[in-house]
């Protein structure tokens, strides 16, 4: 069974809105921050934002923030990226990604041990 699964992905118009959801089905994961990333096609996986567990502090890249919003519901061990204002460069794979090293939210994915499958966001013009 997969430790991290995405959901919420899909087909969206250019300003529309996506909830993304990242779950731990097997409960595997405790205390953990949480990383969301993004891929296309033939570029690196880039980091896209983040939760930390303690605090619930959030980091976001430049390129999403003030549009998109993290946040977790630690009872249900699920983390949520909000993306609002879609673009076409929002277009990717989006991965959700754990950290159980207490330290930081970390931007880099080597950093993160634990990753999902990805759920496919598409913004159309």
């Amino acid at each position: 069974q997969v430790d991290l699964v995405e959901s919420g992905g899909g087909y969206v118009q250019t300003g529309g809105s996506l909830r993304l959801s990242c779950a731990n089905p097997t409960r595997s994961l405790r205390r953990d921050n949480r990383g969301w990333f993004r891929q296309v096609p033939g570029k690196a996986r880039e980091f896209v934002a983040g939760i930390g567990w303690m605090d619930g502090t959030t980091y976001y890249a430049a390129s999403v923030k003030g549009r998109f919003t993290v946040s977790r519901d630690n009872a249900k061990n699920t983390v949520y990226l909000q993306m609002n204002s879609l673009n076409p460069e929002d277009t990717a794979v989006y991965y959700c990604a754990a950290d159980e090293n207490n330290r930081p939210v970390a931007r880099e994915e080597a950093e993160y041990a634990t990753w999902g499958g990805g759920t496919q966001v598409t913004v159309s013009t």
